[in-house]
This record gives C-alpha cells, sequence and structure tokens, in this order.
C-alpha cells in the first residue's frame, strides 16, 4: 500500500496537481468513481452482477482502480494509514455483528 501511495504522491507533484487535492475535492471525485461502478451494476439483476462477462468487469476493474487511487490519495492527505482503518474498522464491525447474532441476515446491529 506504502508504494501505491508513494507513486500516486509522485504522479500528483510531477503534473502540480496537489494544489487540487484538498481533501474535500478528494472525497468528491471518489464518491464520483465509486458511482461509475454503479453506474455498470445498476439494471442488472442480482444473478447477472455476480456472472459479469470478461468486457464488464474490465470496465469494473478500471474503476476499482480510480477508487483505489483516490482513495489511497484522501488518506495519504489526511495521513491515515488505510489498511489500519480498514483493520480498526472490521474489529469494531466484529463487536457490532457478533455471528451468533448476526449470521445470514443483513440487519443493522442496532435491530439485532
Amino acid at each position: 500500500m506504502q508504494e501505491l501511495i508513494k507513486k500516486i504522491r509522485a504522479f500528483a507533484r510531477e503534473r502540480d496537481w496537489d494544489q487540487f487535492h484538498s481533501p474535500k475535492n478528494l472525497a468528491m471525485a471518489l464518491s464520483v468513481e465509486v458511482a461509475e461502478i454503479v453506474e455498470h451494476l445498476q439494471w442488472l439483476t442480482q444473478d447477472q452482477s455476480n456472472r459479469l462477462e470478461a468486457d464488464q468487469l474490465d470496465k469494473i476493474r478500471a474503476e476499482i482502480g480510480d477508487v483505489m487511487i483516490y482513495l489511497a490519495r484522501l488518506a495519504d492527505r489526511l495521513g491515515i494509514d488505510p489498511l489500519q482503518a480498514a483493520h480498526e474498522k472490521m474489529r469494531i464491525n466484529e463487536e457490532k455483528y457478533p455471528v451468533a447474532k448476526a449470521r445470514g441476515l443483513a440487519t443493522k446491529y442496532t435491530d439485532l
């Protein structure tokens, strides 16, 4: 992850884009890229979304790359280690959604 962040940092620096990469702008760009993933899936059935054609996967793969880049850049600008944040959030989720209560349910933790 650190190697990716270093590459993204250098890419932005070489183009003098740091001036545009405020947390606000990066969060907005991230949301746009996530919406582009949704766009590829929005009219598919659940089953179709589980059996994507190679060309559909390629398009979504490119959008996931954009999402990762913007997320890594945002985390870097805020001084957050994204992997550490994900591990911490998983620990919290394990407490909110214990297996005994949450298994097989899509219920919010407050309603378990």
